[in-house]
């Protein structure tokens, strides 16, 4: 289990503080004891085995500007990302990229697009917003997506959200993404298999759901 406390506060009772007020009403001044929240255990990681010909890696923000500033990323996604990357190449998968404008060109060289994988500019953190990826990938025959990248609290988080609603089956590797603090990562990889048609069992490929794996758990048949 992991253990989380935080300290609630009223609004009028934080004014209150920040300004030095010392004598404010007792029930304004009770910010009331610390709490201590047990968060679910993360579930293990499954291993799934999945056909190449419906099934797409969609890769999010490797990009320098992001990660060149997040050590998690280039110290433990990277390192894990590379390797898996080849054995998608090898597999024959659909690739598709997504990020903002302003680095669609500024890819990390050990995971940059191919010259006919799927590119979509996005302007939300859900990658299905306003593009043309579901269009794309429809056309592919894509069923199942494999979802890698920055961050699993942001953009994994809700492209996870609308890959279902757009009816695919996602597979998450915990190794090829994180956040900014272990509590941001263990809320998104909550998140992922609370939102949507919940798998909070992390039952191995339920349909239409996110199941947690790892890269060295997924195989293509």
């Amino acid at each position: 289990m992991t253990r989380f406390s935080f300290a609630l506060m009223t609004g009028s009772a934080a004014l209150a503080f920040f300004a030095g007020v010392a004598q404010a009403p007792a029930a304004e001044r009770a910010a009331g004891p610390m709490q201590t929240v047990q968060m679910p255990a993360t579930p293990a990681p499954q291993p799934v085995k999945l056909d190449p010909k419906t099934t797409a890696l969609v890769v999010l923000d490797y990009v320098e500007d992001i990660c060149n500033s997040q050590a998690s990323c280039t110290g433990k996604m990277l390192p894990a990302m590379t390797p898996f990357m080849e054995k998608v190449r090898k597999a024959g998968l659909t690739v598709a990229y997504g990020t903002r404008a302003q680095n669609m060109t500024k890819w990390l060289p050990q995971v940059a697009p191919a010259a006919n994988d799927i590119k979509v500019t996005n302007t939300a953190q859900d990658r299905f917003y306003g593009t043309d990826l579901d269009k794309l990938l429809k056309a592919k025959g894509i069923k199942t997506l494999i979802l890698v990248g920055w961050k699993i609290s942001g953009s994994i988080t809700y492209t996870s959200v609308g890959a279902m609603a757009h009816d695919y089956t996602v597979v998450i590797p915990m190794d090829t993404t994180s956040a900014g603090s272990d509590y941001e990562t263990t809320i998104g990889f909550y998140n992922v298999l609370n939102s949507g048609n919940a798998n909070l069992a992390n039952q191995a490929l339920k349909d239409k759901s996110v199941t947690l794996s790892r890269t060295d758990l997924v195989t293509f048949q």
